[in-house]
């Protein structure tokens, strides 16, 4: 059985965050469902300005949620699959009353 590293207290709350967002959390769905995704194909799936799908990715990699970055021109994300098992494992300690989870 693997063990998942912890999440600071500081980036569980930038997670936390970013996730309450409604737009953003339909970016990271979108991200999610592809490999890679090309920020292009974001543009094109979100009526919305490229100066905001670029502010809410910017928001989801400073929360470690996705990795972003250039080929060329082109802009491509990736979810961190590592990051949202390890924000499920904190929120779970979290909310079952665990105290001590909650003050790492």
């Amino acid at each position: 059985m693997s063990v998942r590293p912890a999440l600071a207290a500081q980036q569980f709350a930038l997670v936390a965050k970013a996730l309450a967002d409604p737009r953003r959390m339909a970016l990271l769905e979108a991200i999610a469902g592809e490999r890679e995704c090309p920020c292009l194909r974001l543009r094109e799936q979100f009526p919305v300005s490229k100066a905001t799908i670029s502010h809410h990715i910017k928001e989801l990699a400073r929360a470690g949620l996705i990795d972003a970055y250039r080929d060329g021109q082109f802009l491509h994300c990736e979810v961190r699959r590592d990051v949202l098992a390890a924000y499920t494992a904190e929120l779970l300690r979290r909310t079952r009353g665990d105290r001590r989870a909650a003050r790492a």
